[in-house]
């Protein structure tokens, strides 16, 4: 069979904290670390024809972390897309989010909108940020949003394309990979309807280390699983 890539990926950025406590740095100069490794997957991305790359920028537990770490983290879209999102014009990158931005404070959730907004023409790659973003609440607000629909209409059948419509992810294809960096090899409530085939990769490497031949590697194991010829084993 011909080497296949991914349609979706979606990413796990776990260990930042840890990367740089392990360096003798704050956790936020971790997070800041993180920040220029998700630009580097990005390209690699790019570069492998990935058609969506879902990141796991904030969940709705990690409202329960140190507030100075929460309002770093909260800050740190604001800069990133000040600084990249010309780059993501020019190379027709679109930016989409997922998760509950109306309870993001009010720059951030500025800074997030406005790139949504200035890329949806975009045609290329889309990046979507899962930010505020549960699984479960993910579920409960598509279900909300279908009873609603369904008392409109009278009807009361209600199917998994009407919940799959409702979801943060509506138009975007289900993960085919899954990766979660940093060690730990859970879920954590990221994307649970939508992961239900996908091919779930665990690694050790911290988010701020991994890079393009970590992210070939991934792939090549998902070629593997589902039986592709992989164009990237002889190489690494």
């Amino acid at each position: 069979m011909n080497a296949q890539i991914p349609k979706h990926i979606a990413i796990t950025m776990d260990g930042n904290g840890r990367w740089g406590k392990a360096r003798g740095l704050s956790r936020s100069e971790g997070h800041f670390a993180g920040v220029k490794a998700m630009e580097k997957v990005i390209d690699a991305c790019i570069s492998l024809r990935v058609e969506a790359l879902t990141l796991y920028a904030f969940s709705t537990e990690n409202w329960s972390r140190p507030l100075d770490e929460v309002n770093y983290l909260m800050s740190l879209p604001i800069k990133f897309f000040h600084e990249k999102l010309p780059q993501f014009m020019k190379r027709n990158i679109r930016i989409r989010t997922s998760g509950n931005l109306k309870k993001v404070p009010f720059p951030t959730r500025v800074a997030i909108e406005k790139a949504v907004k200035r890329t949806r023409n975009n045609d290329g790659m889309v990046v979507n940020f899962a930010f505020n973003y549960g699984g479960r609440d993910d579920i409960v607000q598509a279900i909300k949003a279908v009873v609603r629909e369904k008392d409109v209409s009278g009807s009361q059948d209600i199917t998994e394309m009407d919940i799959e419509k409702h979801l943060y992810t509506n138009g975007l294809p289900s993960p085919d990979l899954m990766i979660r960096t940093g060690g730990e090899q859970r879920i954590s409530n990221f994307l649970l309807w939508q992961a239900a085939e996908a091919e779930l990769y665990f690694t050790d490497v911290y988010f701020p280390d991994f890079d393009e031949t970590d992210l070939k590697e991934a792939v090549c194991c998902w070629q593997k699983q589902r039986g592709y010829v992989s164009i990237y084993e002889k190489s690494m």
